[in-house]
């Protein structure tokens, strides 16, 4: 990415820091950024474009950057952790017009992190491919809806918490329902 455009989303972030999505306007980022309006054109058609990139890019990092995850609480934790860096910028754009955008990108990295979640659980047993969709979507379901709660709560209780404990009380279901529809390799 280039200077200037990295310019206009660090400045984008900040100003997601200091006040809600729809009190942004491109005079806030071209004078965050000590830039003309022009310049900021060149790099986004608007300011719906700007979040769209910089959640994607958000996502994107996630993903890459995550690997190998050996138990749900781990795959909630990359999520948590990545959105309480920006806290009240993730509340804004969570609060904003723009929320779909925001909601499908995390349902992106929900589902990526429990496809991988799910590889390292199966990895030992083959599971039927039908099972696996419905298990991967049934955990990215579940996931999802726990960080939507914990967002719709202003992100006030500790979920990595409540959410490792919820994993000791069902400790080894996940692994028991993948048995029920698997046969063991040789």
């Amino acid at each position: 990415m280039n200077r200037t455009k990295e310019a206009i989303v660090n400045a984008f972030w900040e100003l997601l820091e200091e006040k809600p999505y729809n009190k942004i306007t491109v005079k806030d980022i071209v004078d965050r950024c000590q830039i003309n309006r022009n310049t900021f054109y060149y790099h986004f058609h608007d300011i719906p474009e700007l979040l769209e990139s910089i959640i994607k890019k958000d996502a994107d990092s996630v993903v890459q950057n995550y690997a190998g995850f050996n138990s749900l609480p781990e795959c909630l934790s990359t999520i948590i952790e990545h959105s309480l860096k920006r806290k009240k910028a993730v509340l804004h754009i969570y609060r904003s017009v723009q929320r779909e955008v925001f909601l499908d990108q995390l349902e992106r990295m929900a589902t990526y992190v429990v496809t991988e979640y799910i590889h390292t659980l199966t990895k030992e047993i083959q599971v039927p491919e039908d099972d696996l969709r419905l298990l991967i979507r049934f955990y990215k379901c579940i996931l999802v809806g726990v960080i939507l709660d914990w967002l719709d709560h202003g992100m006030d209780y500790n979920l990595e918490k409540d959410f490792v404990r919820l994993s000791e009380l069902f400790q080894g279901e996940g692994k028991q329902i993948f048995l029920k529809s698997t046969t063991f390799l040789p």
